[in-house]
């Protein structure tokens, strides 16, 4: 019973440090990546999709992304989200493709970009802990109820650490990788 619950909060630190990861790809480096984009939605028939679902994102260059929608019709939506995204990218269309130039990022911005990713991995690491605290609280009622002893307890609680630990460094380290990218750039 013990296990099956450090089992589940250990999948669920995982899932943090992942979302993390999906997160911080979106995130623009000065290098096309179909990451940068593939999250927004455009409207598709009256309904906001995804433009992964709406089309082949290509990178055929290092500061050049090549969108290619399944349906022409869907080209001006897309461009749509593009240009209110906070991205600050601008599409060019041809009539079936749509390019987007990748632009160097100023120093000005790579700070913000920094800043940003370092406030996410803090939220990341916060949703760890508070992970953290509610198994504690539920291994103290079991502990309570009589279904584990405290040497269970203990071992249990020790067990957590160690999977705390070991997920707030992956979550660190996804940042600090972060941030070495931005300072690449």
């Amino acid at each position: 019973m013990v296990s099956q619950h450090l089992r589940n909060i250990e999948e669920k630190m995982r899932k943090v440090s992942d979302g993390l990861r999906t997160e911080l790809a979106a995130i623009r480096t000065g290098r096309a990546s179909p990451a940068i984009i593939e999250h927004l939605k455009a409207e598709y028939a009256g309904v906001p999709t995804p433009i992964n679902q709406l089309a082949t994102i290509s990178v055929p260059e290092a500061r050049l992304l090549v969108i290619q929608p399944w349906d022409k019709s869907g080209i001006k939506s897309i461009e749509k989200a593009i240009l209110t995204s906070d991205l600050g990218l601008n599409p060019v269309s041809d009539g079936s493709v749509i390019r987007i130039g990748i632009p160097p990022l100023s120093e000005e911005r790579r700070q913000e970009l920094i800043k940003a990713v370092r406030h996410r991995v803090e939220e990341r690491k916060i949703a760890v802990r508070n992970l953290r605290r509610d198994a504690i609280e539920d291994l103290r009622e079991m502990e309570k109820s009589k279904e584990i002893s405290q040497d269970g307890q203990k071992q249990a609680l020790n067990q957590l650490q160690k999977l705390t630990d070991a997920s707030t460094a992956s979550i660190e380290q996804i940042g600090r990788d972060k941030e070495a990218e931005l300072k690449q750039v």
